[in-house]
């Protein structure tokens, strides 16, 4: 795994222990996720049910995966070592990819503005200087907007292990774990 990709997995692991108690849970997914659909209010309710079933996916995909001894919770040593692994996540993150960045397109033009995109990556927890430096990294129109392929495929290369240099790396800053 490339340092750049094994900082990302640090920034991951730290995000998705939503409620701070240094393990990964249901609760903490359930918890996310309120947060983004709260910052996608004007997302249809199509768009908000894939949102929520790709993030429960993408925890009972980790919990089927990661959680070595069964007990519910997903500790940094077990999810470090995997969670990059493309042939356990690739659909997963596929899915969470394509419903996340559905979410910021909420009239259908194909189009993500700029306000949107930061409420919902900061509902996730990513830093605020972080998602405007990854939003000018993914070269936005003169009308300051990204298109929804171009987020899909962001978030898809930021869990990629052997990438390096994407915009994605924008979003990783000293935090611990």
């Amino acid at each position: 795994m490339r340092d750049e990709a094994a900082k990302r997995v640090e920034l991951v692991f730290s995000l998705f222990d939503a409620n701070g108690n240094g393990v990964i849970d249901s609760d903490d997914f359930e918890l996310m996720t309120d947060r983004v659909l709260e910052a996608a209010a004007a997302s249809d309710d199509g768009a908000k049910a894939a949102a929520r079933a790709a993030f429960r996916r993408y925890w009972t995909t980790l919990a089927t995966e990661l959680d070595a001894n069964g007990d519910g919770v997903i500790t940094v040593d077990e999810f470090r070592p995997f969670v990059l692994d493309p042939k356990r996540f690739g659909p997963t993150i596929a899915e969470f990819a394509e419903a996340l960045s559905a979410l910021g397109d909420p009239d259908g033009d194909g189009l993500i503005e700029r306000p949107l995109f930061v409420s919902l990556m900061t509902a996730i927890g990513f830093e605020e200087a972080n998602v405007h430096a990854l939003f000018d990294a993914f070269g936005p129109d003169a009308e300051d907007r990204i298109t929804v392929a171009t987020w899909a495929v962001g978030i898809k290369d930021y869990y990629a292990p052997d990438m390096a240099g994407i915009p994605g790396d924008r979003l990783v800053a000293a935090r611990a774990v």
